[in-house]
């Protein structure tokens, strides 16, 4: 009986948002949307039953938070395995594979995250999988540093899509009551560093040359770890395209679809996702076509022509609306600088993490590879915690009006802060339990601060232009990684390697960057806690 006086209630409550004008007249607008878009974000019946969170939103969270997680298991593979292919490959800088891998994630963040605005997310998330997948297991078999080079660099392109096109897929199929979840799927990337680091003290300690043997003289077959790790990474992320492409029916998303005009596309979507949670849908097609007064829908493009109509379209028509207002584009300007600064700080110290942890280790009498790859997987599990912290955290806001303290800023600024102040305390260690207990702390503040930012960034910008203001973010972070290498060669040997001296001018310029990164963040105009992301 109440479930039935619900319905009918709603039922009730859709008509007269649909139908009031006095009622849309209410709702103020927004930076970077059209008024009938922002309209129809508002209407409470598609609220209610487009983005109920059930059945169909954690099956997303898991399927979406496999890209996050091959993220950093890449990102992490790639430094554990940095000094075995030096040792191998002899390469004049071992960098250099840093340097590919970003120059790729650049172009791979730019292409998905823009096309993600144009031609829709589910394309761009079901691909980013396949490429990382098969370059990667690719690069296992590179016969010399060159080619593992170009394999990094296309390797790198897959990757580059995941974040910016995965968090906007997933927050555009959320409440507003649970985009705290968002933060939340941070944890996937903490578990990435961790099975990454598994990989590799698995395989890499017991399958490596001696690292006594000097660069160039370790044969291939003395040092199949790092291959191995390769291979196991590459398989574990085809397994995963498997399940996101071919096991979940991932639904495009119906704020995309709605903002393109393709009302009755959406009302699919829409109504799939009901079906998924068990819900009864009441919206109507015709709700969300009195909102425009056209009562037309556009017709769903084939794929050649989407693309064809992207690439002859390419403008700045998505980037004008991040700057529309001064406020959002004071916001949007200070939001693209903190993922470069992050993008700098952050690959300068954990891409070459096992290097540091390798050079302080011999400093305080002990060079074991297993101790080495041990240390790295219990830093990584600090990172775990994190995420959990921050997803707890970010919600929290007190004060009315102009100032409000907490929410994703202080958040955000806090922990970036934190991570600063423990790697500064990091070029101070001394001992083996310091260079530990430091590293353990950075990895749980850097994971809390990366948690938060993968969260504001797609709630901060409007679903019409999200994907390309995620991709301007996750290209400057990407370019960022890319000017990273060019720091740490510059402030270590040519030969690559770190000792407990060297390493750390390249960790003194992170901890600065990241400083400087909280402060913008203090800086930020708009506070995203509690509010619904159009």
């Amino acid at each position: 009986m109440s479930a039935t006086h619900e319905k009918s209630d709603d039922v009730i409550e859709e008509k007269k948002v649909a139908l009031s004008h006095d009622v849309f007249s209410q709702i103020s607008h927004a930076d970077g949307v059209g008024r009938d878009y922002e309209l129809k974000c508002h209407l409470n019946a598609f609220k209610k039953s487009a983005i109920r969170f059930g059945r169909y939103q954690w099956q997303l969270f898991i399927i979406t938070g496999l890209g996050w997680f091959t993220d950093n298991l890449w990102m992490y593979g790639l430094s554990i395995v940095l000094a075995q292919v030096q040792q191998e490959l002899n390469p004049v800088r071992v960098e250099y594979a840093v340097l590919a891998a970003s120059a790729g994630l650049i172009v791979g963040a730019t292409t998905w995250g823009i096309l993600a605005d144009l031609i829709g997310r589910r394309l761009s998330f079901n691909i980013t999988l396949f490429v990382t997948g098969l370059f990667g297991l690719a690069a296992g078999g590179a016969p010399n540093f060159v080619i593992f080079c170009s394999l990094a660099a296309c390797m790198g392109f897959g990757v580059g899509g995941n974040l910016p096109v995965d968090g906007a897929l997933y927050l555009e199929h959320i409440p507003q009551s649970h985009q705290w979840t968002l933060t939340l799927l941070s944890i996937w990337w903490a578990v990435g560093q961790l099975v990454a680091s598994l990989i590799g003290w698995g395989f890499i300690a017991n399958f490596s040359c001696d690292p006594s043997i000097p660069s160039g003289q370790c044969s291939k077959s003395a040092n199949m770890g790092w291959r191995y790790t390769l291979y196991t990474s590459g398989a574990l992320t085809f397994l995963m395209f498997i399940c996101r492409f071919f096991v979940f029916d991932v639904q495009e998303s119906s704020k995309f679809l709605v903002a393109q005009g393709r009302d009755e596309e959406a009302m699919k979507v829409l109504e799939h996702i009901a079906r998924r949670n068990g819900r009864h849908i009441t919206l109507r097609l015709e709700d969300l076509q009195a909102v425009s007064g056209d009562t037309t829908s556009k017709p769903a493009p084939n794929l050649s022509t989407s693309i064809r109509n992207a690439l002859s379209g390419l403008s700045l028509s998505h980037v004008r609306p991040l700057f529309s207002s001064r406020r959002l584009a004071i916001n949007t300007t200070l939001t693209i600088i903190i993922w470069g600064l992050i993008g700098i700080a952050f690959p300068l110290f954990n891409a070459y993490l096992p290097l540091y942890l390798s050079a302080q280790g011999a400093a305080s009498g002990s060079s074991s590879v297993s101790e080495t790859y041990r240390n790295f997987t219990i830093i990584s599990i600090l990172g775990i915690p994190g995420s959990l912290i921050a997803c707890a955290v970010v919600d929290y806001t007190r004060g009315t009006g102009r100032w409000l303290i907490g929410g994703r800023k202080l958040t955000l600024a806090v922990s970036t802060m934190m991570t600063g102040l423990f790697l500064f305390l990091f070029t101070t260690s001394r001992t083996t339990a310091a260079v530990l207990g430091y590293s353990c702390a950075s990895s749980l503040t850097q994971n809390a601060m990366y948690g938060v930012l993968y969260a504001y960034t797609p709630e901060v910008f409007p679903a019409p232009h999200r994907g390309t203001g995620d991709a301007l973010c996750s290209a400057l972070n990407r370019i960022g990684g890319f000017i990273a290498p060019l720091i740490k060669i510059s402030t270590t040997p040519a030969s690559g390697s770190a000792s407990a001296a060297t390493a750390n001018g390249p960790i003194f310029v992170s901890a600065a960057l990241f400083m400087v990164a909280a402060i913008f963040a203090i800086l930020l105009p708009i506070e995203t806690a509690g509010k619904m992301a159009l």
